[in-house]
């Protein structure tokens, strides 16, 4: 099933109920010839009522089926990916990002 994914501006902080994220950068990973779209990120839990910390996230939106094929109503870029649904892909992707980026295992999340 192919989604849209709206690219959010980089380094620019974004308030959520419990604090803040911020996107920092993507990248665009290539395994067994099809590019996989990242979003590296930090966020910052410090409204929350069970504490406060901070902490590096990776997002993996999916294999990219079109790159910015577009412009959404907010001026945003939005490309088109399809998500990893096999769980052997997964973990080699969840290696790749740990490995080169020094994110935790648990903060490696696919859509």
């Amino acid at each position: 099933m192919v989604r849209d994914y709206v690219h959010l501006e980089l380094d620019r902080e974004i308030v959520s109920i419990s604090g803040t994220y911020t996107p920092l950068k993507e990248l665009r990973l290539n395994l067994n010839g099809r590019d996989i779209l990242c979003v590296i990120g930090m966020a910052v839990v410090d409204t929350a009522c069970c504490g406060s910390g901070s902490f590096i996230y990776a997002t993996v939106p999916g294999y990219i089926v079109t790159w910015k094929g577009r412009i959404d109503e907010s001026g945003l870029s939005v490309s088109q990916v399809e998500p990893v649904e096999a769980e052997t892909i997964r973990h080699e992707i969840a290696k790749t990002i740990m490995e080169t980026e020094s994110i935790n295992n648990y903060n490696v999340n696919f859509w």
